[in-house]
C-alpha cells in the first residue's frame, strides 16, 4: 500500500499536471521552429530557450531533438483504451473503438500539432529512419496487447504477423493523408483497419 497520505495526494497530482505542461510546451515550441526554420536548423538551445527552460530540463523530457517529433504520447492512451473495450470485439475492431475514442477527445491545436508531427516525420530523413528503426519495438507493442486480448503468445508467428500488418495498415494510411494537405490522418487510418478488418477486400 502507498505511504503517500490523502493530503499528499493533490501534491502528486499538480506535480504531474506541471510535468505534462512542460513536456508540451517544449514540443509545441520546437515544432513552431521547426516550422518556421527547418528541422535541421534548430537546435536543442533554441527549443529550451523559446520555452522558457534549460537544455538540461529539455533533456530530461526528451533524450534527443528526434525524440521530441517522435515521441508519441497517444501510445498508451490508445493501449488502455484498447484494453478497456468490450470483449465480444475483434482484435482490430477493438483497435479501431480505442483509436476513435482517444482521438475524439483531442483538441483542434492537437489534431494540427499531430498533423505537423507526422509529416515533419514524413519529411527529414533521419526522422523516416529512425521512426523506421523503432518499427520492431512498435511491432512488440501491438503483438502483446493483440495476443493479451486473444489469449495467446505474443512470440506467436501469427500474432506477430498480424501485429506487422496492422502496423502496415496504419503506416500506409499515414502516408496516404500525408499526400492529400486536407486529409484527415485519423480518419485515414480509421478507413484502413476498416479495409484490413474486411480482410483488405481489392
Amino acid at each position: 500500500m502507498s505511504s503517500v497520505s490523502n493530503g499528499e495526494q493533490p501534491a502528486v497530482g499538480l506535480r504531474e499536471r506541471k510535468k505534462a505542461k512542460t513536456k508540451a510546451a517544449i514540443r509545441e515550441h520546437a515544432m513552431r521552429l521547426f516550422q518556421k526554420q527547418g528541422y535541421q536548423a534548430t537546435t536543442v538551445e533554441q527549443i529550451a530557450e523559446a520555452a522558457e527552460v534549460s537544455p538540461s530540463t529539455f533533456f530530461r523530457y526528451f533524450p534527443t531533438k528526434e525524440d521530441v517529433v517522435l515521441t508519441d504520447d497517444y501510445d498508451p492512451l490508445i493501449l488502455a483504451a484498447f484494453r478497456a473495450q468490450p470483449a465480444e470485439l475483434s482484435p482490430v475492431a477493438a483497435l479501431r473503438a480505442a483509436m476513435r475514442a482517444v482521438f475524439a477527445g483531442l483538441t483542434a491545436e492537437q489534431v494540427e500539432l499531430e498533423r505537423e508531427r507526422q509529416a515533419l516525420i514524413l519529411s527529414v530523413p533521419e526522422l523516416r529512419a529512425a521512426m523506421l528503426d523503432g518499427l520492431r519495438s512498435t511491432i512488440q507493442l501491438i503483438a502483446e496487447a493483440m495476443a493479451e486480448r486473444v489469449g495467446r503468445r505474443p512470440d506467436e508467428f501469427a500474432v506477430r504477423t498480424f501485429a506487422g500488418a496492422v502496423l502496415g495498415v496504419v503506416l500506409a494510411s499515414m502516408f496516404a493523408a500525408a499526400e492529400e494537405p486536407d486529409a484527415d490522418v485519423f480518419a485515414r487510418v480509421d478507413d484502413g483497419l476498416a479495409q484490413l478488418e474486411a480482410g483488405l477486400p481489392l
